[in-house]
């Protein structure tokens, strides 16, 4: 989500034009009166004083009454979300938070090679190499920031922490070469890599550092954030980076992001020249190329830490030191070369074609002129005009396709994985027993017994995963799908502890696109396994399904859908080859090939649909009755509180509404929803961050947690849930009724920019996550906008028209499958829908994503919310409304107003209401009742100065009006009095 920018800005200004010109053009009369009514053109002088003080006394209140409609329309929304009191976490809360925050971290940090017993750490001296151990990368940019309310543990002092003295001279160097990190922004992007050239270090430093300790770290890290997906080729004339050395370049043509650039080699190469014993820390939430790892014996341990937050380091520390076991798996594939991922070459990226060049991506349409259209941007005014992406690999994404390509002899495994999914290492070593598996009314469950069997305590993860029936050129199966997983609790040296895996039948159903048009159990052997990562299989056993199951019926739905999952995204395949199991991947590189055809179809124009070319009217129904509205019913909001969706009451409740109070209510629910004082529907906050709540308005933040991708790699759903529970306890403390989290999309690849907000490349460990956490939230009240709803896995060009192809089965199984989990096992209460388009349809307006399988099929009641409402061209409050979603997260008057008042529109504003009145009432700010409520500062300000303008004008008209008649009067006198000499002479009557 967008945080505050210039184009905020632009369109503030702009709605608050004919305002400021009304109050110019009463300024402007008013000089023109004052220097047009003169001695010349009107000889009383009473009636020119009177004329220039009514112009005067019509200006001062003429310009009040603009300002006042000013704060009153266009700025209020910005000025009650800014004037909120401003409530911050208690000293309790705070270490509460801090505390959990370790702990995640402390399981996050994954073990990726030990060789030699090398760690934990053998003394307490150590030498930590590389610019990154004094900037390390704590969170994500955009929405991902941390707070800087609270302070943050550095790697270096989480270090000290666990009694680890490091070599403070390596440090000096690196904080005298760059204090700063370049800054990865939303809105630009310096992706330079300090890091001190290997000639900069003396033959005394290393000298030094030899006799200081035999131990050295070495810290690589790198960074993303919300705007910008990482380079996939670090010399494109679009990309700002500058080089450590005038002497050779960083990087070459072609090379991308998550390698090593030249220096961080030279780096690594002056170390392991020097040091025998050498630890590689990755600090980074994008899985990193570490290709480099087998030509260095002297690396003989590597760990993962993803982003930190604002108190995880110090769990590094501990790790380092031995106090902590790690036991954190990956949350994605680790390869050795991250170009031969099957997306690569459909991964949209900023550069330049022979037909088209911009800092934006490539991949644009050439045909679309008549969709061409421009919006207020951060810099000025932004040209626009759809793009695409294609999802080429279906459902083989990360682990799922290199696991089937090596069934099928695609690809020899080892050459092309170094890390597979869910693998990690720990300081002892376990066993896992499984037990006889049970499969009886739509069941398998068995137990599993998990042995440590080593010296130190820890805890392990038992991973289930299946491997179902597959017929050449049937539907698209992966051999390798996770399906349930559980983390031991610590396991003390030669315990154990049997944890039991239980799953439905129907979790091994394949979608089938194309004939079926449903999910399909089909019958055979399931291959049941355990594994120690994907790859590694511990032990395996056969479940046999007799007869196919389709899940085509209301009475008969897969995983306990409302209503039977069938064909909703057709319209979203599009020309695209899909990659394809069949004949052994034999349409790989067909399939997988970079798009040649730039053209948008007739088919596809004829269903394109943008802010030019929509008209509400079309799609009014002519049958549809205009609902009450106003009407004088008694009822309150609060009496709704744990009501029904469906009862009567709502429809009471709506019919007191006017249009004006559903359309601000639906157009301003930026960062919270508006207050609809006749039902007693306070102003409530809603606060941004992944890992936090941050409130962009009033600055308070509360204590930045380990990035998403962190709590995968814990694969520990209760810590989840425990997050979850802290996010709720943190809101309570900062008044904050909802959080804009938690973020699920997949890792489709490594160089996503939000891939620190998203979990993994696995739609299930995502799911598990994310549920947990909504779960947590919600047992504290709070409603979670699970997010961005849906395929929104990249940056580049998400709010530039991006148009995403993919079938029917990747959309469900993989894409999909994360948000189903938090509606259904999470409670879901509210959605944030995502920029991109699903096709031709924009995800924002998409019945078909936001109603019909949404609502429909996985029974979700709650409201669903725009991603951060710039208009974009595309986003506008009358079609969203109508297909589903319910607000605009908007602060400023653009395209989030109803313009239609017609009984179709009404009916849909209704609808959209009740979903953000019935989640609202349901949260934690209802739960004593009606809250009371306190006049917002600036209405308070403004009623002052309002009753200031009434003395002073009725002062000013008082005092204006009785000069007037005071100088009629004493004009009147004069007029009136005999005349006098004109001379000194006596008068005709001889007097003096």
């Amino acid at each position: 989500m967008l945080q505050i920018n210039w184009a905020d800005v632009i369109a503030v200004v702009n709605s608050l034009l004919p305002y400021l010109i009304t109050a110019g053009v009463l300024l402007v009369l008013a000089i023109i009166i004052t220097f047009a009514v003169n001695k010349k053109t009107v000889k009383n002088v009473g009636t020119r004083k009177l004329v220039h003080s009514q112009s005067w006394i019509v200006v001062l209140v003429g310009v009040v009454v603009a300002f006042s409609m000013m704060l009153t329309g266009p700025l209020a929304t910005i000025l009650n979300n800014a004037t909120v009191t401003k409530y911050e976490l208690s000293d309790s809360t705070v270490t509460a938070a801090n505390e959990l925050a370790k702990e995640v971290q402390s399981e996050a940090i994954t073990m990726l090679q030990n060789n030699d017993e090398n760690l934990p750490l053998s003394g307490k001296k150590v030498n930590v190499f590389g610019w990154a151990s004094t900037n390390p990368v704590y969170g994500g940019t955009g929405s991902g920031s941390m707070s800087d309310q609270y302070p943050t543990v550095s790697l270096l002092e989480g270090m000290k922490d666990a009694g680890l003295e490091t070599n403070s001279e390596l440090s000096k160097l690196y904080t005298d070469y760059r204090a700063d990190r370049p800054e990865v922004g939303m809105f630009a992007q310096d992706w330079t890599l300090s890091e001190v050239p290997a000639a900069q270090y003396s033959d005394t430093l290393i000298n030094d550092a030899k006799n200081f300790s035999d131990e050295a770290v070495v810290v690589i890290a790198r960074v993303g954030g919300e705007g910008a997906d990482l380079p996939m080729n670090m010399k494109d004339q679009y990309i700002t980076y500058n080089d450590n050395s005038s002497e050779y370049a960083d990087f070459q043509d072609g090379e991308h992001f998550l390698q090593l650039s030249q220096t961080e080699k030279d780096m690594i190469d002056l170390v392991t020249k020097n040091f025998d014993k050498v630890t590689l820390v990755y600090n980074g939430a994008n899985a990193f190329q570490l290709d480099f790892v087998n030509n260095y014996p002297q690396i003989k341990s590597v760990l993962w830490t993803p982003p930190a937050g604002q108190t995880g380091f110090s769990a590094l520390g501990d790790v380092l030191a031995g106090t902590t076991n790690p036991s954190g798996k990956t949350s994605d594939t680790f390869l050795k070369d991250l170009t031969q991922i099957p997306s690569y070459n459909n991964i949209d990226r900023v550069g330049s074609t022979e037909s088209y060049t911009s800092t934006l991506g490539t991949f644009r349409y050439d045909n679309v002129d008549e969709f061409k259209t421009s919006f207020p941007g951060f810099s000025g005014t932004v040209e626009s005009s759809p793009t695409f992406v294609n999802y080429v690999e279906g459902i083989y994404v990360g682990y799922k396709f290199y696991e089937t390509a090596a069934t099928e002899g695609l690809i020899n495994y080892d050459d092309v994985v170094q890390y597979p999914f869910g693998y990690g290492l720990s300081y002892t070593s376990f066993t896992q027993s499984m037990g006889d598996v049970s499969y009886s009314n739509g069941k398998i469950s068995f137990d599993v017994t998990v042995t440590n069997t080593g010296n130190k305590a820890g805890k392990d993860v038992v991973e289930a995963y299946y491997n179902p029936p597959y017929t050449n050129g049937g539907i698209e199966k992966a051999s390798a799908n996770l399906v349930a997983f559980e983390k031991t609790d610590l396991l003390e040296p030669g315990a154990s502890q049997t944890v039991t895996i239980s799953f439905d039948d129907d979790d091994m159903a394949s979608y089938d696109s194309k004939n079926a048009k449903a999910y399909v159990l089909e019958a055979g052997d399931y291959g049941v396994s355990i594994r120690s990562d994907s790859h590694t299989i511990i032990d395996e056993k056969t479940v046999t399904v007799a007869d196919a199951v389709t899940y085509n019926s209301d009475s008969n739905t897969h995983d306990s859908d409302q209503t039977a999952a069938t064909n909703q995204f057709d319209d979203a395949e599009g020309d695209v080859t899909y990659l394809s199991r069949a004949n052994n991947f034999a349409n790989y590189a067909e399939a997988t090939a970079a798009p040649t055809n730039f053209s948008m179809s007739d088919e596809v124009k004829s269903k394109f649909i943008a802010n030019a070319n929509y008209d509400p009217t079309e799609y009014d129904n002519a049958d549809d009755q205009m609902p009450t509205t106003g009407a004088k019913n008694g009822l309150r909001l609060v009496d709704l509180r744990g009501k029904d969706y469906d009862d009567a009451d709502w429809d009471k409740l709506l019919d007191q509404l006017t249009f004006d109070d559903m359309d601000n209510l639906i157009a301003n629910a930026g960062y919270g929803s508006q207050a609809i004082n006749k039902i007693g529907k306070v102003q409530v906050t809603d606060a941004d961050g992944p890992a936090s709540l941050n409130n962009n308005f009033t600055g308070v933040g509360s204590i930045g947690f380990p990035a998403s991708t962190a709590f995968a790699c814990t694969w520990n759903k209760d810590l989840s849930k425990q997050f979850g529970e802290m996010i709720g306890q943190m809101a309570h403390d900062m008044h904050v009724a909802g959080w804009y989290a938690p973020a699920m999309n997949i890792h489709r690849s490594a160089f996503g920019g939000r891939n620190f907000e998203y979990f993994s490349e696995d739609p299930l460990l995502s799911g598990a996550m994310a549920s947990n956490q909504i779960g947590g939230a919600k047992s504290k009240g709070v409603y979670s906008f699970m997010k961005h709803f849906a395929l929104n896995e990249a940056e580049t060009d998400r709010n530039y028209m991006l148009l995403t192809w993919a079938n029917e089965q990747s959309i469900r199984e993989t894409y999909l499958k994360p948000f189903e989990m938090s509606v259904k096992k999470g409670g879901a209460q509210a959605v944030m829908s995502s920029f991109n388009y699903i096709g031709p349809t924009y995800a924002g307006a998409s019945d078909a994503l936001l109603n019909k399988v949404l609502r429909d099929e996985w029974g979700f009641k709650g409201f669903v919310l725009t991603d951060y409402f710039g208009g974009y061209g595309y986003q506008n409050a009358d079609q969203e409304i109508r297909n589903g979603n319910d607000a605009m997260l908007a602060t400023t008057s653009i395209t989030n107003h109803i313009t239609d008042k017609s009984a179709t529109s009404l009916i849909a504003m209704r609808k959209a209401t009740k979903n953000i009145l019935y989640t609202v009432v349901n949260g934690w700010t209802y739960e004593n009742g009606e809250p009371a409520v306190s006049v917002p500062v600036w209405r308070m300000a403004m009623y002052i100065v309002w009753g200031v303008t009434a003395v002073l004008a009725i002062g000013l008209e008082f005092l204006a009006i009785s000069r007037y008649l005071k100088r009629r009067k004493e004009a009147a006198t004069v007029s009136t009095a005999p005349a006098q000499p004109l001379s000194d002479e006596p008068s005709f009557d001889g007097k003096e």
